[in-house]
């Protein structure tokens, strides 16, 4: 039988709610249970591939292509697994699916209501997953506002259709402590769940927020008065380190009050990987430290490279490097400054993007990477000005460009491949005696792509003649990968392979890049 686990979050927004969902689904996982996790989110957006990194960080791509909010990439990185787009559901997406079965004639001329239509909609999305599987639902937004309601009273019903003891209700809370009288307060907790409350559903777990440690009397309070046994009040307390936060629920036995309610065996957990990271997170004798500048156009927003400092953290943890990030901005980065911007970078990574507006800041990062020695990884877009800047600097075509920005370019080292939009996981040739070869073992790697143009595979003659050699291709014939055997490590692949680092696991591209930085 599916069970599901259905989480909510009360007070304010931002409280970790998807960190939650996603340490639950590790602690489930470290105990033998097949896991998955799905976020439902009340925006209007049907996917978040149009939304801007500056309202909702990066655009986390999964395996099969869907474009989806950055939580997923956590959940993927917690549980170790391949999520789908169906772990992406927005109330675009259900109302779209909605109008479009009104407009095909599926509902017999009746009339279309947020009740039942929209609400069965929203729960069809769930009732798919195989047997045995335990389903975490991520309810996006904050009981109380308005856009969750059909979300709220369709997990309401989850309960009747599927059977008491296959639905847990998670309310992760915000508990605020007031400096100025030193009281913690659980009055905010209360009235959320009594907003809940108003909806149909009893929490069974309150997970609860808080800067610092719960007092006896707050637990025993909230449990009298939102009806809650005192060992399902479980504490999850501000950390500097995400990876904590399973150590931190499991010894206040959060997985087990969850199988307890679903009827599920509590098993032991095997959580040796995630004492082995928090460990060397902060192991003392560090053996050698790191300074890294990441220049992008989206600096300023941490979450917009969010899994690109996950997976520089995890090789970091792996390697035993003390690896510290520093964005620098492509906006301000030009030929006559850009000494003095990455001046004492042990190493330089230049993201993915879209858009003409900083490219040029990346082409002259790519240029003093190369000319300086300096450890460079170039991907998406940042590989492709790696490749435009080789083309002008090293090859003289001084009008070398992007069929991107300039249409009419009669030297498009960027060009616009098949046309279509490439998403999604897909196949790399890799060539022997290559440091992909020896990052990957391998003669290819199956990596996720998002990006509409490619590099132009003409070109590949005139690089290997002047020493940079193509390393990867795609089946359609694109280079997907070069590097510069000249250079320490100098190299640009158009896959994204910072989607591919898991909690325990890094990504052994980044890996091998950091292992530059430091020798």
């Amino acid at each position: 039988m599916t069970k599901y686990v259905v989480i909510t979050g009360g007070v304010v927004s931002g409280i970790g709610k998807g960190i939650t969902a996603a340490s639950l689904g590790a602690l489930l996982k470290a105990r033998g249970y097949k896991v998955t996790l799905q976020k439902f989110d009340p925006y209007f957006n049907v996917d978040s591939s149009n939304l801007s990194p500056y309202q909702h960080g990066e655009i986390f791509v999964t395996d099969d292509g869907a474009e989806t909010d950055l939580v997923i990439g956590h959940y993927e990185r917690f549980i170790d697994d391949k999520l789908t787009g169906r772990s992406d559901i927005t109330s675009g997406r259900v109302y779209s699916n909605v109008i479009a079965s009104e407009r095909a004639g599926k509902y017999d001329g009746s009339t279309v209501q947020v009740v039942p239509h929209i609400t069965d909609e929203i729960r069809d999305q769930l009732l798919t997953f195989d047997d045995g599987t335990i389903v975490i639902v991520d309810v996006g937004g904050t009981v109380g506002d308005i856009e969750c309601t059909p979300f709220l009273e369709a997990f309401k019903q989850l309960r009747v259709l599927t059977g008491s003891d296959n639905v847990a209700y998670v309310h992760v809370s915000y508990v605020p402590f007031l400096e100025m009288s030193g009281e913690q307060k659980t009055k905010p907790t209360q009235h959320s769940v009594k907003e809940l409350l108003n909806m149909g559903i009893q929490p069974d777990v309150i997970v609860c927020r808080s800067d610092y440690p719960l007092e006896a009397g707050s637990k025993k309070k909230m449990a009298a008065f939102c009806n809650v046994r005192q060992d399902c009040i479980i504490e999850n307390l501000t950390t500097d380190n995400i990876l904590e936060i399973p150590l931190e629920l499991e010894s206040e036995g959060f997985a087990s009050a969850v199988l307890r309610k679903l009827r599920l065996e509590d098993r032991e957990a095997d959580l040796g990987k995630w004492e082995r990271a928090v460990y060397a997170a902060y192991k003392r004798e560090k053996q050698s430290k790191a300074r890294v500048a990441v220049v992008g156009k989206y600096v300023e927003m941490h979450d917009a490279y969010v899994s690109l400092y996950e997976a520089l953290k995890y090789a970091g943890y792996d390697l035993c490097v003390d690896c510290e990030t520093v964005g620098v901005s492509s906006d301000k980065i030009n030929d006559r400054n850009v000494a003095q911007k990455l001046a004492g970078f042990d190493g330089i990574i230049i993201p993915a993007g879209f858009g003409e507006r900083g490219f040029a800041g990346k082409i002259a990062a790519a240029r003093y990477a190369r000319t300086n020695d300096v450890p460079c990884l170039m991907i998406g877009l940042g590989a492709q000005a790696g490749a435009v800047e080789f083309a002008r600097d090293v090859l003289g075509i001084a009008d070398a460009d992007s069929r991107e920005f300039d249409k009419k370019t009669p030297h498009p080292v960027i060009c616009g491949g098949t046309g279509a939009f490439k998403k999604g996981g897909h196949m790399t040739k890799i060539s022997g005696g290559s440091l992909l070869k020896e990052a990957y073992g391998s003669d290819t790697v199956h990596m996720r792509h998002r990006h509409r143009f490619e590099i132009n595979p003409d070109y590949a003659a005139a690089f290997a003649g002047a020493g940079l050699a193509v390393t990867g291709v795609s089946d359609e014939g694109f280079i997907d990968a070069y590097e510069l055997p000249a250079n320490k490590f100098w190299m640009g692949v158009v896959f994204q392979p910072e989607f591919n680092a898991k909690v325990g696991n890094p990504d052994k591209l980044i890996r091998l890049f950091l292992s530059a930085c430091v020798k």
